[in-house]
């Protein structure tokens, strides 16, 4: 009896051995690991480093200026340029339902909308000061937010639309 309890004993050390052996070599490779993601993640922290270094060089404002200059051929503004906004063209109809998720997208799907859009837009007629306010609604009531003046002009009344600024024009070459 005592034998095979000594025998049981020295199974269950070596069964011990063994499993301790095994986690010392599992941690052993984890911790090799740790440190070649610490290695990686050092690196990237150099990289992203070394890229701001090269964003903020790149987004200085007299490297802008210059580039500016350089290739788009512009010209100051001219007081000429601006006009009253009652003078201003009315705005286009949307090429795309204000509700699209991604307009964008719904332009480079389905190109013919683009290319059915009329390439210039009418001017509107000017009307006095305060009259297309008056106009547009009955008294004390307003248009509904995002409503466009095609679909007021479909009703049978008419508001006054925000109107996008005006582009810059090209310099000419001297």
């Amino acid at each position: 009896m005592m034998r095979l309890l000594n025998i049981c004993v020295i199974a269950a050390l070596v069964a011990a051995a063994a499993y301790v052996y095994k986690i010392k070599f599992e941690s052993t490779r984890q911790a090799e690991r740790l440190a070649n993601i610490r290695t990686e993640i050092r690196r990237e922290h150099d990289a992203i480093a070394a890229l701001r270094a090269e964003w903020s060089r790149l987004d200085t404002p007299g490297r802008i200026q210059e580039l500016a200059k350089r290739h788009l051929a512009l010209k100051p503004i001219d007081p000429r340029q601006f006009d009253r906004l009652d003078k201003l063209p009315e705005r286009p109809a949307d090429l795309v339902p204000p509700d699209a998720y991604d307009p964008i997208g719904t332009l480079i799907d389905k190109p013919e909308i683009a290319e059915s859009a009329p390439a210039t837009v009418p001017a509107r007629k000017a009307t006095p000061k305060g009259a297309a306010a008056n106009a547009s609604t009955p008294k004390g009531t307003s248009a509904p937010k995002g409503t466009t003046a095609s679909a007021l002009a479909s009703k049978g009344t008419t508001a006054s639309v925000p109107q996008p600024p005006l582009p810059l024009q090209p310099a000419t070459k001297r």
